[in-house]
Formats: structure tokens, sequence, C-alpha cells
């Protein structure tokens, strides 16, 4: 029977199954007499979630603890047994695919180069990617002695925006990097090697690096966050439930300069164009910099930093060239971080990718100064800045949550597996009737 909020026993049981995972997996492990007040379940409720969960194989028990006056209580975990995870970040230098247990263990990893610095864009070919995909996949289940059947899912985390298509399913339109409408999620499936059964998750590589700051990094406890992805190009996600799912926004095609550079997009002035690694290498080199030649983007941008802050104690005098560019970039990302304070008034703004770390690391402390001096002043004094915690893997990391995280909406069951319930007779008597 259906609720007054439509719900029915099978959604109730289903959300009872995921209150009680999602507790065990963020906070366990946990007694039994630890669910009920953490998820606000009846004792008697708690007990038959977790028989059933244990008789699935997806909880199981994790030791002892001590109780006041009584005896010991079990306490119970999910099993890292319970399924595995591929995330793919699809970057703009390599490709990285990396296969998880439910608890985050790494069980393999490989990665495939993309482009080095100065090389043109057709290394983003469709047909390149979609193989890279199909064989690293293929590889890390192969290193990992894991057949396709215990996987939960593959989140795939790419550069642009996503749609979904009911006939192609996933469709990345990635501008700057040459894709228009491309039906990702089909390709991918066409070329194997994994079951039907086996479903793909395909978002916004910054928002898949926030899912994994917010859940696991440096966004745990807050209740909004912004989470700035820096690698050739920019990226956000705005993140307003720690628990749900974040926005992806086009933060780096944000007008910072009327008529300014060209970006990769094709318009002009983006902030793109001046804060994305691709932009300060290219700057660097017109402002008579000299740049490693024929070598990848993040070689190429610690060369630059280490030109522009030579370590202490050495005779080097700073790259002056290098150092005003960087200096102008600052300003430019602080004016940025300014328009993601007015707009959303986030708790927190962490920045991540591998340009980001790298560059957050030298001048995180003038971005704020600037961001404070642009932004309204109560919103700015209510917000912090700061590093991503996951490292450059973050956007993998949150490309494998994605599967996790259905997995768990589900209440630990497989799309295949949900039971389906009846329908109802007048449902049946309607459809008979609307065929004569």
């Amino acid at each position: 029977m259906a609720a007054r909020t439509g719900r029915t026993v099978r959604d109730l049981r289903r959300e009872n199954r995921t209150a009680v995972l999602q507790q065990l997996y963020f906070e366990g492990p946990l007694s039994r007499l630890s669910l009920g007040p953490a998820t606000g379940l009846s004792s008697g409720s708690v007990s038959n979630v977790v028989a059933e969960l244990a008789a699935e194989g997806l909880v199981e028990e994790a030791g002892s603890v001590d109780s006041a006056g009584g005896r010991p209580r079990t306490l119970l975990r999910v099993s890292p047994a319970s399924g595995v995870m591929i995330g793919v970040d699809v970057g703009e230098t390599r490709i990285r695919i990396e296969l998880f247990d439910v608890t985050l263990a790494e069980l393999a990893r490989v990665e495939r180069p993309l482009a080095v610095e100065g090389a043109p864009h057709d290394a983003y070919e469709v047909g390149v990617v979609v193989g890279h995909i199909r064989d690293g996949i293929a590889e890390v289940l192969r290193t990992a002695d894991v057949p396709a059947e215990r996987l939960l899912g593959v989140g795939v985390g790419v550069p642009g925006i996503v749609a979904r298509d009911p006939e192609h399913g996933a469709v990345v339109h990635g501008q700057t990097i040459g894709w228009d409408a491309v039906p990702l999620e089909r390709l991918l499936r066409e070329a194997g090697p994994l079951p039907a059964s086996v479903p793909f998750y395909i978002d916004n590589g910054a928002k898949t690096l926030g899912q994994a700051e917010m859940w696991f990094g440096a966004g745990r406890g807050a209740r909004s966050a912004v989470f700035v992805l820096f690698g050739s190009g920019v990226g956000a996600c705005v993140v307003t439930d720690d628990l749900g799912p974040g926005r992806a926004v086009e933060w780096g095609h944000l007008t910072v300069r009327v008529r300014g550079r060209r970006c990769r997009c094709g318009a002009q002035g983006c902030l793109e164009a001046y804060a994305g690694a691709e932009a300060l290498l290219e700057r660097w080199r017109e402002a008579g910099g000299r740049p490693p030649e024929r070598t990848d983007e993040e070689t190429a941008l610690t060369a630059m930093l280490a030109a522009a802050y030579p370590a202490a104690g050495t005779p080097t005098e700073p790259d002056a060239t290098a150092l005003a560019v960087l200096e102008e970039t600052a300003e430019y990302l602080g004016a940025g971080f300014a328009d993601l304070i007015n707009l959303f008034q986030p708790e927190r703004i962490l920045v991540g990718g591998w340009a980001g770390l790298q560059l957050g690391t030298r001048f995180l402390d003038a971005v704020r100064e600037y961001a404070v001096a642009y932004a309204l002043r109560y919103p700015a004094s209510r917000t912090t800045i700061g590093l991503g915690r996951l490292g450059p893997d973050a956007v993998t990391v949150g490309a494998a949550i994605l599967p996790l995280a259905d997995f768990f909406a589900r209440g630990g069951r497989r799309a295949e597996t949900e039971p389906k319930e009846p329908v109802p007779d007048w449902a049946s008597s309607l459809k008979d009737r609307a065929t004569h």
C-alpha cells in the first residue's frame, strides 16, 4: 500500500536499507543499539534490516565493544566483498582507470597518456578515448583477477557538459576538446567487454571530484561547498547536500575580461583563457618565457612554478616573467572565486586537480586576498578557501563513487535484482480496456 506521499512498502524498505548501509559505511563499525538513534529506525526495524543485509553478504561482524553493565555488543560494518567499482578519469593529459572495492581500497590501476604540451587535440578523437577506456577496464579486471559480473558499475568523469538521452544514455558536449554530442555511454557499451548487466555512470569530472571530496575529503562535514578543478582547463561543482550529488557549473567559461584572450571554447575573455594550465604556459611563452619543449603539461607547469619560486637557500633568482604571469593569474582567480561566493554563498571553496594542487600551494593566500576584495563582505566572511585532501586522483575516486552511491540508493541491490511488485488489478483492467 502506498503512503500519502506516494511511497510504497518497497520504497520504505529500500530507504531503511539505505539508511543502515550509509550509516555503517560512513560512521561504522557500529552496534545494532547505536544504529537505532543514528538512523531514526526502531530496534525491531534495525534488527530486520541488519538480518536481511547480513544474509545477502552486504553486512558482516567487525568485533565487539564493551557495554555498560551488560554483554559486549557486536559491531557491524559494510562487507568489503559487497562488490567492486571502476573509476575512470578522462583527463586532458591522460586517462586513468582504477578498480576499487567498496572500501575504496585500490585493487588495480592503469594509465594511458593522451597528449603532450603543444600537441594537437586530435588526441581526444572519440575512438581513441573509447579504446583506451575499453582496454583499461579489461586490464584492471585481469590484473586483480576480478570477474566483470562483480562490478557494481563503471563511473567515468569527463570534461564538458553531460546530457541524458533516452536512446543513447549519457551524451557528452565537450566543446574545448572538440566533442559535439558524443554518445559516450552507447559507444562504451558497444565496445565491450562488460556484460549488459554492468551499468555505466558518466558525469562531469569536476562533479566527480566534488563527490569524492564531500564524502571523504576536505568537504566532509560542510553543508555546502564549491569544488574547483584545475587541469588544462577549469571547472567547478556546487554541492548543497553533504550526501547528495553536486551540480557541475562551467565556471571556467565565465567572462572575466570583455574582448579578452581567445578561449579554447571559441569565446573571448573566459577565466579558463587566463587560469587553465594550458593558458598559463601559453601566456608565459608569449611574455618571453621558455617552457620545456615536447613534454606534458604537468611537467611544464612544475618548471614554471620552479622558475617563479626557486627553492629557498638557492642562489637562483626568480624568473620575473613567470612570476608576473602567476601574480596576474592569482588576481583573475580571486575575481572568479568572488563570483562563486556571491552566487552560491558556500561554506567552503576547495581547490583540486593536478594543476590546482600545484598552484594552490604557491599562491592560494594571494587568491584569498583578491577574492575577499572582490566579493560582498557578508558571504565572503562566511566562506573558507582551501585545498582538497584527496590529491590529484580525486576525479577517479569520485567516478568510482557514482556506482557506489547508486548501489546505496537502491538499498544495496543491483538494478537487475530489484524485486518487482505485482501490478494492481485496476491497472491491468484499465490497460485491457485501452486495447479494445
